[in-house]
């Protein structure tokens, strides 16, 4: 994991009362976080996410995670550094608006 992540994980999702996984792998793809019970993935993305191939490869991956009926939810690691209690806030409220 990297840093953002680890910060996400150990300051929040893992002390989160809805389980979140980490590391979940999906079909071909591996998601950062992953709630089973709110169809839920967050995603954090640091700088090698912003190339075009990048950005249309993130595409091709939310779309799949999306045919599977699941949310993904994306986050940059400036957005962790800066906007952590945000970030975590968009999380829950994410979580306790799903079915």
């Amino acid at each position: 994991m990297t840093k953002e992540e680890k910060h996400l994980w150990y300051d929040y999702l893992n002390k989160y009362p809805v389980r979140f996984r980490r590391q979940e792998v999906i079909g071909n793809y591996i998601a950062d976080f992953y709630c089973d019970k709110a169809k839920l993935i967050v995603e954090i993305d640091g700088s090698q996410h912003f190339d075009d191939a990048a950005i249309e490869y993130d595409n091709k991956r939310t779309k799949y995670f999306n045919s599977l009926g699941l949310r993904v939810l994306r986050f940059t690691n400036h957005e962790i550094h800066t906007m952590f209690q945000a970030v975590c806030d968009t999380i829950d409220i994410t979580v306790k608006a799903s079915p």
